[in-house]
């Protein structure tokens, strides 16, 4: 059974770090870019970053340039997302997805492009 299961989340501080993990199960992650989504109570998911097969390319959305950061270990299967500075804006429910990559040296940010998605860790800012 392919699954994707995320981690980390919880509650911080404004101002706090988190590191989010997407480990893959049934599959393997090296044929394929990741992408890290969230989506806020009422609002549509939004892309945040995600990162090439090979982890040489990665994108964020300007919201978190400069304070996350993606990074993945294909030995241990696992995909990471640093997110510091953390802002109440940032609460949400994070979600990894994956898409085949055919060797492409370049990911996107557009939902629409990911068949494979985990079931989401919460993440929520508040002091």
């Amino acid at each position: 059974q392919l699954q994707l299961v995320e981690s980390g989340g919880g509650l911080v501080q404004p101002g706090g770090s988190l590191r989010l993990s997407c480990v893959a199960s049934g599959f393997t992650l090296n044929s394929k870019n990741i992408g890290w989504f969230r989506q806020a109570p009422g609002k549509e998911r939004e892309g945040v970053s995600c990162i090439s097969r090979s982890g040489v390319f990665t994108k964020y959305a300007d919201s978190v340039k400069g304070r996350f950061i993606v990074s993945r270990d294909n030995a241990k299967n696992t995909v990471y997302l640093q997110v510091n500075s953390l802002q109440p804006e940032d609460t949400a429910v994070y979600y990894c997805a994956a898409v085949f990559s055919a060797g492409s040296s370049w990911c996107n940010l557009n939902v629409a492009n990911y068949p494979s998605w985990g079931q989401g860790t919460q993440v929520t800012v508040s002091s």
